[in-house]
C-alpha cells in the first residue's frame, strides 16, 4: 500500500537537500502533489494481471492475434525517471481469447511499478502464458528512457527495444518474422 505521508516527508527532505525553501509559495503543495502523482503512477503495485485476463471467450480461431502500439509509461527503478514507448503483443490462442482492451490493461498493471524494461517485457508475456494458456506469446517493447536522454549520456531519441518469446514463438523464426512484419504494416 502506498504511504502518502512518507512520500510527502521524503519530498520535503529532497527539496531541502537540493537547497530549496519548502515554505516557498510554489513548493508548499508540492509534497502533496507528488504523493498523489506516485499513487497514480505506482497503481500497478496493488493490481493483479489475473483480473483483466480472467474474462475470456471461446474462439475457434487459433491463428496469431496482434495488438500493437499500446502506449506505456513506466518508471525506471534505477533512477526513478520515466521511460515511455509502445508495447506490441502477439499470442496464438488455445481455443480462448481475451478482450483486446485486456491486453492493454495487462501492460498497465506491470508498467505502473518501479521497473526495468527487460523485466516488464517478460512479465507481460509470462502473465499471458499463465492466465490465457495460449500456444505462444511474443511481446516487444520500444521505449525511450529519460535516464539516458536527460542525464548521463544525454542521447534524446534513442530507443531501447526488448522482446521475449514464449511457447510456439520460442523456436519458430517464421512466427517471429510474421510478428515483426505485422508491426511494420
Amino acid at each position: 500500500m502506498i504511504d502518502k505521508k512518507k512520500i510527502k516527508e521524503a519530498v520535503r527532505l529532497l527539496l531541502e537537500g537540493i537547497g530549496e525553501d519548502v515554505s516557498r509559495e510554489g513548493l508548499i503543495d508540492t509534497p502533496d502533489r507528488i504523493a498523489r502523482m506516485y499513487e497514480e503512477l505506482m497503481a500497478g503495485m496493488e493490481e493483479d494481471a489475473a483480473v483483466p485476463l480472467s474474462k475470456t471467450f471461446q474462439a475457434s480461431n487459433n491463428e496469431m492475434i496482434v495488438e500493437k502500439d499500446i502506449t506505456l509509461y513506466s518508471m525506471c527503478e534505477h533512477h526513478m525517471l520515466p521511460f515511455y514507448g509502445k508495447a506490441h503483443i502477439a499470442y496464438i490462442p488455445n481455443d480462448k481469447v481475451v478482450g483486446l482492451s485486456k491486453l492493454a490493461r495487462t501492460v498497465e498493471v506491470f508498467a505502473r511499478r518501479l521497473q526495468i524494461q527487460e523485466q516488464l517485457t517478460a512479465q507481460i508475456a509470462d502473465a499471458l502464458m499463465e492466465h490465457l494458456k495460449p500456444k505462444g506469446v511474443m511481446v516487444m517493447i520500444e521505449a525511450e528512457h529519460m535516464c539516458m536522454t536527460m542525464r548521463g549520456i544525454k542521447k534524446p531519441g534513442s530507443k531501447t527495444v526488448t522482446y521475449v518469446c514464449r511457447g510456439e514463438f520460442e523456436d519458430n523464426v517464421n512466427l517471429q518474422n510474421a510478428f515483426f512484419n505485422m508491426l511494420r504494416a
